[in-house]
């Protein structure tokens, strides 16, 4: 082989060396700065206010029973009318009471064999719906409802259907002050972790809002509702 050739040689094996050696240490090194940005601190943020209801939706609820079917039907009637002007006479409005058809129940038909005869034949469940955002109003008119059994009206309120449910309909409005707030103490303890880890934090990588939740504060007091909502979000951390 020539002296030029060999010359060739060493110069092409010489420069296959550095470059192989370049590609290393570029690849290390951008090896090192992703590893150094998968760092990361995941972090929530809770935040959680109290407001009232604005609107109740208050089932009234009644039983009777006969054994006469048009006497029972004119007795519902009666009452339902009482329940109405009862209601209207302490500042409900008559546009926010509804009247659902009575259930009326044959238990001539239900006895299904037995030779027990009932008392009445036919019974009948009556619901009057209030439906308001007066929440004050309709809660003073719930604390006066035994005079409605004074005039004789047999009231149901101990099974779930009669039982008053408040709603808080304005969480829109409240969205974007809650999700800012959870985002901010979401940040605060972020910031904190890199402090005392010795890391400067990062932008965020991923962030997810969590569901709102709305519930009563306590069983006392249905119409005050508690909404909530937990913000999860993924940080950066460098050194």
């Amino acid at each position: 082989m020539s002296s030029v050739n060999k010359t060739s040689s060493l110069i092409l094996g010489i420069a296959l060396v550095l470059g192989l050696s370049s590609l290393g240490w570029f690849l290390s090194n951008a090896a090192i700065k992703y590893k150094e940005y998968e760092r990361t601190v995941t972090v929530k943020g809770l935040a959680e206010r109290e407001f009232t209801a604005d609107v109740v939706i208050w089932p009234i609820q009644f039983t009777l029973a006969s054994n006469n079917l048009q006497a029972l039907y004119n007795d519902v009637d009666a009452n339902t009318n009482t329940i109405i002007s009862f209601l209207t006479k302490l500042g409900i409005k008559r546009a926010d009471v509804t009247i659902s058809a009575p259930a009326i129940t044959d238990k001539s038909a239900q006895q299904y064999g037995s030779n027990e005869r009932a008392e009445f034949r036919y019974t009948a469940v009556q619901t009057v719906t209030v439906y308001s955002d007066a929440i004050d109003t309709v809660r003073q008119v719930m604390g006066q409802l035994s005079e409605l059994g004074k005039q004789g009206i047999v009231l149901t309120g101990n099974n779930y259907a009669a039982q008053p449910e408040y709603l808080f309909t304005r969480l829109n409005e409240v969205k974007p002050q809650m999700i800012e707030e959870a985002t901010r103490k979401a940040r605060e303890v972020a910031e904190k972790f890199a402090q005392d880890s010795d890391s400067t934090l990062g932008k965020i990588r991923k962030a997810s809002q969590g569901q709102f939740s709305i519930s009563a504060r306590d069983n006392n007091n249905p119409q005050i509702k508690n909404v909530r909502v937990v913000s999860t979000i993924e940080y950066y951390l460098s050194d």
